[in-house]
């Protein structure tokens, strides 16, 4: 497991070199703190004023979901690297339209918003058109052959965290697996008590405080890039689970579209920040060790949830 490297080793060692060798003990401190690399001190603001474009990147049309609700649109990222028969159904079924005039049926607190077809008693379930009815779980994946940018500290969940593919994930180097991680903003698909019973019809985007205790329980495909704020909003169910116990509560979905279907014009344009790059280390221990004027001590620790990934406006020109 990585760790933060310890300093107290090393400055010992110089100190007792010192000591055998007649010279001022401070002398020898000094020279082994200067041999340090440096340590970036500007703000995470300032690191990202000063990125340059390689440092950002534009999600694949083909792996990027539009979600239009009522107060604007919801940006999500699909993972086909972790989950691809399930984001190979969701493209169908975006493509198709199965996800136009359902809801939001879901909300509970500190926890998830889900949507999907919640059919009353009764009624017929909506058709899943040519998409596959039933899929394996896709709960974690082979490490090999996955670039893994691994985080310096240690994680209550997992052996190690870092970012693979840009999404927050984890992995075991003794079973060489890998999965990712649910965070803020992670999507989701539900499934019942078999494993293998989720086709990707019904979602859910976690709103509240990371319940990693999900992490390799079900499928996780995605996660919202832009528009938490139109899904972290909605107003809690009262039901068990968070469900609405009143149909007119569900907030309607006016279309689910990949936005490769959508013409270029319709667009949203966004870049993310690459999570492969010297900047991002930079960004990721500027939160670590928050540096600006009110922090007085440093954290020395992040944990993975913690660790928004920059999304932007691509600038002009």
């Amino acid at each position: 497991m990585p760790t933060t490297p310890s300093r107290a080793a090393p400055l010992a060692l110089a100190l007792s070199i010192a000591v055998l060798a007649g010279l001022p003990a401070c002398t020898g401190a000094r020279a082994a703190a200067s041999e340090e690399p440096p340590v970036e001190r500007r703000t995470t603001q300032a690191l990202l004023d000063a990125s340059t474009s390689a440092d950002w990147r534009t999600p694949d049309p083909d792996s990027t979901l539009y979600m239009d609700v009522a107060g604007g649109r919801v940006i999500i990222e699909l993972a086909p690297g972790f989950a691809p028969q399930h984001v190979a159904n969701i493209r169908t079924l975006a493509r198709e339209g199965f996800w136009d005039g359902l809801t939001l049926y879901r909300a509970q607190d500190n926890f998830v918003v889900q949507f999907g077809d919640i059919a009353e008693e009764g009624a017929p379930s909506k058709s899943i058109g040519s998409a596959r009815a039933a899929l394996p779980a896709e709960f974690d994946r082979a490490a090999s052959g996955l670039a893994f940018h691994a985080l310096p500290d240690p994680d209550g969940w997992a052996a190690e965290t870092g970012f693979a593919d840009g999404f927050p994930a984890a992995r075991d180097p003794k079973t060489g697996r890998a999965w990712l991680a649910h965070c803020y903003g992670t999507l989701g698909a539900g499934r019942d008590m078999a494993p293998d019973s989720s086709n990707g019809t019904e979602l859910y985007v976690v709103t509240g405080q990371s319940p990693r205790q999900l992490d390799r329980n079900i499928t996780v495909v995605g996660r919202v890039l832009q528009g938490m704020d139109l899904l972290s909003v909605l107003p809690r169910g009262t039901g068990p689970l968070g469900f609405y116990e009143d149909p007119a509560q569900r907030a309607p979905i006016r279309a689910i579209r990949l936005a490769s279907e959508v013409p270029p014009a319709e667009r949203t344009p966004i870049e993310v920040l690459r999570t492969d790059t010297p900047l991002f280390d930079a960004v990721v221990e500027s939160r670590r060790n928050r540096r600006d004027d009110w922090y007085l001590q440093p954290a020395g620790h992040i944990d993975l949830c913690n660790i928004t990934v920059p999304v932007r406006t691509p600038p002009a020109g």
